[in-house]
Protein backbone atom coordinates (compact mmCIF):
# COMPACT_ATOMS: atom_id res chain seq x y z
CA UNK A 1 0.00 0.00 0.00
CA UNK A 2 0.97 3.36 -0.79
CA UNK A 3 1.31 6.22 2.20
CA UNK A 4 1.24 9.61 0.43
CA UNK A 5 3.30 11.37 3.99
CA UNK A 6 2.64 15.06 4.20
CA UNK A 7 5.12 17.11 5.67
CA UNK A 8 2.23 19.21 7.50
CA UNK A 9 -1.39 17.92 7.95
CA UNK A 10 -3.92 20.27 8.04
CA UNK A 11 -4.74 19.81 11.57
CA UNK A 12 -8.21 21.49 10.66
CA UNK A 13 -8.71 18.56 7.99
CA UNK A 14 -11.47 16.12 9.31
CA UNK A 15 -9.62 13.18 8.91
CA UNK A 16 -6.60 14.40 10.88
CA UNK A 17 -6.16 12.81 13.97
CA UNK A 18 -4.42 15.12 16.87
CA UNK A 19 -2.89 12.93 19.39
CA UNK A 20 -1.63 15.81 21.65
CA UNK A 21 -3.80 14.17 24.81
CA UNK A 22 -2.60 10.61 24.08
CA UNK A 23 0.34 10.00 26.81
CA UNK A 24 3.27 8.05 24.75
CA UNK A 25 3.75 5.39 27.12
CA UNK A 26 2.42 1.82 25.90
CA UNK A 27 -1.17 0.77 26.57
CA UNK A 28 -2.82 4.24 26.60
CA UNK A 29 -5.75 4.75 24.47
CA UNK A 30 -8.24 6.76 23.78
CA UNK A 31 -11.92 6.11 21.15
CA UNK A 32 -12.67 8.25 18.19
CA UNK A 33 -15.84 8.59 17.25
CA UNK A 34 -16.81 11.70 14.76
CA UNK A 35 -18.57 11.64 11.99
CA UNK A 36 -17.00 13.96 8.96
CA UNK A 37 -17.36 14.41 4.93
CA UNK A 38 -15.82 12.13 2.59
CA UNK A 39 -13.01 13.82 0.76
CA UNK A 40 -13.45 13.53 -3.18
CA UNK A 41 -12.60 10.52 -4.76
CA UNK A 42 -12.36 7.93 -2.34
CA UNK A 43 -13.37 4.99 -4.44
CA UNK A 44 -12.93 3.59 -8.18
CA UNK A 45 -14.32 4.77 -11.26
CA UNK A 46 -17.46 2.87 -11.49
CA UNK A 47 -18.18 3.05 -7.41
CA UNK A 48 -17.10 4.99 -4.40
CA UNK A 49 -18.22 6.86 -1.59
CA UNK A 50 -20.11 10.38 -3.04
CA UNK A 51 -17.83 13.48 -1.93
CA UNK A 52 -19.09 15.53 1.27
CA UNK A 53 -21.15 12.07 2.18
CA UNK A 54 -21.08 11.66 5.53
CA UNK A 55 -18.53 8.93 7.15
CA UNK A 56 -18.87 7.84 10.55
CA UNK A 57 -15.18 6.82 12.40
CA UNK A 58 -15.40 4.31 15.35
CA UNK A 59 -11.77 4.10 16.07
CA UNK A 60 -9.51 3.20 18.59
CA UNK A 61 -6.08 5.31 19.33
CA UNK A 62 -3.74 3.12 21.27
CA UNK A 63 0.09 4.16 22.17
CA UNK A 64 2.58 1.59 21.53
CA UNK A 65 6.30 1.74 22.05
CA UNK A 66 7.01 2.66 18.24
CA UNK A 67 3.99 5.15 17.85
CA UNK A 68 0.31 4.95 17.47
CA UNK A 69 -1.72 2.03 16.28
CA UNK A 70 -5.46 3.21 15.07
CA UNK A 71 -7.66 0.60 14.42
CA UNK A 72 -11.73 0.36 14.06
CA UNK A 73 -14.29 1.01 11.35
CA UNK A 74 -15.31 3.80 8.83
CA UNK A 75 -18.57 3.25 7.38
CA UNK A 76 -20.55 5.62 4.97
CA UNK A 77 -23.11 5.34 1.93
CA UNK A 78 -21.37 3.91 -1.71
CA UNK A 79 -22.99 4.77 -4.92
CA UNK A 80 -21.95 3.68 -8.04
CA UNK A 81 -22.97 2.23 -11.73
CA UNK A 82 -23.38 -1.72 -12.35
CA UNK A 83 -20.78 -2.85 -14.79
CA UNK A 84 -23.24 -5.15 -16.44
CA UNK A 85 -26.78 -3.19 -16.68
CA UNK A 86 -25.50 0.21 -16.08
CA UNK A 87 -28.35 0.49 -13.41
CA UNK A 88 -27.24 2.81 -10.10
CA UNK A 89 -26.10 1.08 -7.04
CA UNK A 90 -26.36 1.82 -3.47
CA UNK A 91 -24.72 0.31 -1.07
CA UNK A 92 -23.39 0.90 2.31
CA UNK A 93 -19.48 1.02 2.69
CA UNK A 94 -18.38 -1.03 6.12
CA UNK A 95 -14.38 -1.18 6.10
CA UNK A 96 -11.73 -1.87 9.07
CA UNK A 97 -8.83 0.06 9.42
CA UNK A 98 -5.69 -1.08 11.19
CA UNK A 99 -2.64 1.20 11.10
CA UNK A 100 0.52 2.10 12.68
CA UNK A 101 1.63 5.21 12.60
CA UNK A 102 4.91 5.69 13.86
CA UNK A 103 7.20 8.70 16.04
CA UNK A 104 9.57 10.10 14.52
CA UNK A 105 12.43 9.01 15.20
CA UNK A 106 11.33 5.71 16.35
CA UNK A 107 13.17 2.01 15.62
CA UNK A 108 10.52 2.13 13.28
CA UNK A 109 10.45 4.97 11.71
CA UNK A 110 14.62 4.65 10.66
CA UNK A 111 13.96 0.85 9.74
CA UNK A 112 10.83 0.83 7.00
CA UNK A 113 10.49 2.72 3.98
CA UNK A 114 8.42 5.59 4.19
CA UNK A 115 5.47 3.68 2.10
CA UNK A 116 5.58 0.47 4.40
CA UNK A 117 3.97 2.66 7.49
CA UNK A 118 2.28 5.87 8.09
CA UNK A 119 4.12 8.27 10.24
CA UNK A 120 3.24 10.87 13.30
CA UNK A 121 3.67 14.42 12.04
CA UNK A 122 4.55 15.91 15.36
CA UNK A 123 1.19 15.30 17.34
CA UNK A 124 -0.56 14.63 14.32
CA UNK A 125 -1.92 11.82 12.04
CA UNK A 126 -3.18 11.64 8.48
CA UNK A 127 -5.78 8.85 8.40
CA UNK A 128 -6.88 9.94 4.58
CA UNK A 129 -4.09 7.56 2.81
CA UNK A 130 -4.89 4.76 4.96
CA UNK A 131 -8.65 5.35 4.66
CA UNK A 132 -8.03 5.39 0.93
CA UNK A 133 -5.83 2.29 0.61
CA UNK A 134 -8.52 0.03 2.67
CA UNK A 135 -11.56 1.58 0.66
CA UNK A 136 -9.71 0.53 -2.95
CA UNK A 137 -9.05 -2.58 -1.40
CA UNK A 138 -12.58 -3.81 -0.65
CA UNK A 139 -14.40 -2.51 -3.52
CA UNK A 140 -15.00 -4.68 -6.83
CA UNK A 141 -13.69 -3.44 -9.97
CA UNK A 142 -16.54 -4.51 -11.75
CA UNK A 143 -19.57 -3.90 -9.44
CA UNK A 144 -22.59 -5.32 -9.89
CA UNK A 145 -26.33 -4.20 -8.85
CA UNK A 146 -26.87 -7.88 -8.10
CA UNK A 147 -25.27 -11.07 -8.34
CA UNK A 148 -27.08 -12.53 -11.13
CA UNK A 149 -27.55 -9.24 -12.94
CA UNK A 150 -28.21 -10.26 -16.55
CA UNK A 151 -27.17 -6.86 -17.67
CA UNK A 152 -28.13 -5.15 -21.32
CA UNK A 153 -29.22 -6.95 -24.97
CA UNK A 154 -26.10 -6.62 -27.03
CA UNK A 155 -27.90 -5.12 -29.86
CA UNK A 156 -30.77 -2.41 -28.29
CA UNK A 157 -29.61 -2.01 -25.02
CA UNK A 158 -32.49 -2.70 -22.79
CA UNK A 159 -32.35 -4.27 -19.81
CA UNK A 160 -32.63 -8.05 -20.32
CA UNK A 161 -35.21 -8.45 -17.19
CA UNK A 162 -37.60 -6.03 -18.76
CA UNK A 163 -37.69 -7.36 -22.42
CA UNK A 164 -40.13 -10.42 -23.18
CA UNK A 165 -38.71 -14.20 -23.32
CA UNK A 166 -38.39 -14.73 -26.89
CA UNK A 167 -36.63 -11.05 -27.63
CA UNK A 168 -34.56 -11.35 -30.29
CA UNK A 169 -32.70 -9.46 -33.26
CA UNK A 170 -32.29 -12.34 -35.70
CA UNK A 171 -32.69 -11.22 -39.18
CA UNK A 172 -35.17 -12.91 -41.42
CA UNK A 173 -33.90 -12.83 -45.29
CA UNK A 174 -37.23 -11.58 -46.95
CA UNK A 175 -36.45 -14.48 -50.07
CA UNK A 176 -37.11 -16.81 -46.60
CA UNK A 177 -39.91 -15.07 -45.37
CA UNK A 178 -42.71 -17.24 -46.50
CA UNK A 179 -40.98 -20.51 -44.95
CA UNK A 180 -40.37 -18.97 -41.83
CA UNK A 181 -44.21 -18.45 -41.40
CA UNK A 182 -44.90 -22.02 -42.52
CA UNK A 183 -42.41 -23.18 -40.14
CA UNK A 184 -44.21 -20.78 -37.23
CA UNK A 185 -47.77 -21.74 -38.23
CA UNK A 186 -46.87 -25.36 -38.65
CA UNK A 187 -45.19 -25.49 -34.97
CA UNK A 188 -48.34 -23.68 -33.88
CA UNK A 189 -51.02 -26.63 -35.28
CA UNK A 190 -48.75 -28.99 -33.40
Amino acid sequence: MQHQTQTHPDPRSPLVLETRDLPRRPGAMRMVERTVPAPDGLGLEMIGVPARSDLTLSLRLESVSEGVLVSGTVTGELRGECGRCLGPIVDTLDVEIQELYAYANSTTDETTDEDEVGRMQGDLIDLEPALRDAVVLILPNNPLCREDCPGLCPECGAHWDELPDDHSHRQVDLRWAALEDMHTTHKTEE
